[in-house]
């Protein structure tokens, strides 16, 4: 059998069809799988170790997808998932649609009911391929043992190309027999940088701008394009805002970087925005979440001239109006910019000074904002903050601030970190206080939003990339729902930190509670055992933080647990329960009843 990729058998051979489903993923450079093992693949897995691919078994199948999820991000090749049909595969639907959102090139493999027994209501039988349906990207179902190496190799091949989850779907007994096939090799796109007329179009816009501002997406992060986007900044001057959550589209030391557009993000970069007359956004799809009102200000610029970078063509002008579409490669269509602009007198090079001090003068405001925002002041959280001064933590500490204890979490980060957040309050309000200084650094679970995202996937980073420190954030709420992949970090040793901000509440939804139902609190609290000592149960070490001067510390010390001792630690933060600002405003409305006895309800 083949390692890696190594010395593949070249023209038609014969073999078993899993040797070629085998093979065909040893062609793709595949060495880690997440899942869980089953009866409905064992053929295949009993070949996995000679091939060069390591099987690692996580507790739940969702939890595996999201490994997968984290391992293509970081490594920038596919994540790869494997579970028993029916359940184990139904498990995963969630983390695929996660997947899906973000453009992660995870390949599902779906082993399905044997073709004999289809149709019979037998043991664990399910239509897969409509789970998957909405969440992927292509879906190659195996009609003939024959046909194994062809539609194992196109999963593998549309992942890449269209930067998305794709789905292989195989009959049980499809596994077995007898085949002559050859092994297709992997087939990699090449992305031009867009057509000549619209490039020109975008030159001229960019020729004539007055304050050209840069909105660095994913597509930046998935191209390999930053050094591309930096240059291209560097002439124009302009400022670097990242779309939201792709915080590590740009490195915050460069004095062009201010901050992430969308919810919980910089002031700087939405005030800088805010006075564009060009926008490029280069790589984004500019997703509805992450341009809306924030901090009281609607800054997306009315009368600006967009230039919108993709490449999907699809997403050009579908949600906001532009005036050049560019259809390309993040990475080529910055470089052809910045050729057709070097060398031209362009009229914000007359500005270019002015411009940095705007820029250095509003970063500076949010800084000194940021330092003095201790707290959050509506009235419920004041309220609950001077509750709390009267109660002690379980371990007679304090309660904590959550601004506070982010921008202490920030202080102390270490170098080169991958940092994953899932949804909820504080990790949203922490988006104002992640900052990065390279690509596939920063994991969210992006619009599909979905909680217990924030463990699996910095496993699967680690995993991809053991040389780096990984750190998960993770609310009371989401943790629970995901924290038994603590096991799966210590059981075979992918050591990663997570903090969790243990405050006792769904905080996003709490804050609904508050702003629109009359402090009428209903399903939204959660009083826990503690989790660090739950973390100590499952073999990993656990450290209760509960004064604002441990916050810095602790995570240093779980850090260099981490890589140093290969330890698995979970620090949990005992937060206050004040809350930011909505999640989902513009999803809701002052209630009205008409029921007499729901008149008190409003």
């Amino acid at each position: 059998m083949s390692k890696s990729g190594a010395n593949l058998p070249t023209g038609p051979q014969k073999m078993t069809p899993s040797e070629a489903f085998v093979e065909t993923m040893a062609a793709n450079q595949v060495t880690d799988i997440f899942g869980i093992m089953g009866s409905a693949f064992m053929d295949a897995m009993d070949i996995f170790a000679p091939a060069g691919i390591r099987l690692i078994p996580v507790v739940h199948e969702q939890g595996g997808a999201h490994m997968a999820d984290g391992y293509a991000r970081v490594s920038g090749r596919h994540g790869v998932v494997i579970a028993q049909n029916g359940p184990g595969i139904s498990n995963c639907v969630t983390a695929i649609a996660a997947a899906y959102w973000a453009h992660t090139p995870v390949v599902m493999i779906t082993p399905e009911t044997g073709t004999m027994g289809m149709g019979l209501g037998g043991f664990q039988e399910a239509n897969q391929l409509p789970m998957f349906e909405e969440f992927t990207k292509y879906q190659g179902h195996v009609n003939n043992p024959k046909r194994m190496a062809e539609f194992t190799g196109r999963c593998f091949d549309r992942a890449m190309s269209e930067m998305g989850p794709t789905q292989l779907n195989i009959p049980r007994d499809y596994f077995y027999g007898e085949i002559e096939v050859e092994i297709p090799q992997p087939n990699r796109l090449d992305r031009g940088h867009g057509g000549e007329k619209s490039l020109d179009e975008a030159a001229e816009l960019l020729a004539n701008a007055k304050f050209p501002v840069i909105i660095s997406g994913g597509g930046v992060v998935m191209g390999d394009a930053v050094e591309e986007c930096k240059a291209l900044a560097e002439r124009l001057g302009a400022p670097v805002v990242n779309s939201y959550l792709h915080n590590d589209s740009f490195p915050a030391s460069h004095p062009l970087w201010c901050g992430p557009l969308g919810y919980q993000g910089s002031k700087a970069a939405m005030k800088l925005i805010a006075q564009a007359d060009v926008v490029v956004a280069l790589g984004s799809r500019l997703g509805p979440f992450g341009t809306l009102p924030q901090h009281g200000m609607d800054y997306w610029p009315k009368n600006a001239k967009i230039i919108q970078i993709d490449a999907d063509n699809k997403m050009l002008g579908l949600v906001k109006k532009i005036s050049v579409g560019i259809c390309g490669d993040a990475k080529a269509a910055a470089i052809a910019l910045t050729k057709r602009l070097q060398g031209k007198t362009l009229v914000c090079d007359a500005s270019k000074a002015e411009r940095a001090k705007t820029i250095a003068a509003e970063k500076a405001s949010w800084e000194k904002e940021l330092d003095e925002w201790t707290h959050e002041k509506d009235s419920f959280s004041l309220d609950m903050i001077e509750e709390q001064k009267k109660e002690k933590t379980p371990t007679g500490g304090n309660y904590l601030h959550p601004r506070q204890v982010l921008r202490e979490l920030e202080k102390a980060m270490p170098a080169d970190v991958m940092v994953s957040t899932d949804i909820g309050n504080i990790n949203s309000v922490a988006n104002s206080y992640l900052r990065f200084e390279r690509p596939r650094s920063f994991l969210a679970p992006m619009s599909f939003g979905n909680c217990g995202y924030a463990l699996p996937t910095v496993i699967g980073a680690k995993a991809a990339a053991p040389e780096r420190p990984a750190i998960a954030y993770a609310g009371d709420g989401a943790w629970a729902m995901s924290m038994v992949e603590i096991l799966t970090a210590v059981r075979h040793d992918i050591p990663v930190t997570a903090v969790v901000f243990h405050n006792r509440q769904w905080g996003a939804e709490k804050k609904n509670q508050v702003d629109f139902y009359g402090r009428r609190f209903v399903a939204g609290e959660l009083e826990s055992p503690s989790f660090a000592a739950i973390a100590q149960s499952m073999g990993a070490e656990g450290i209760v933080v509960d004064q604002l001067d441990q916050v810095g510390p602790a995570l240093k010390k779980a850090v260099e647990m981490q890589m140093k001792e290969g330890k698995t630690c979970v620090i949990e933060i005992m937060c206050t329960r004040e809350l930011g600002d909505p999640f989902r405003r513009d999803a809701l409305s002052k209630p009205v009843r008409f029921l007499d006895k729901y008149k008190d309800y409003v």
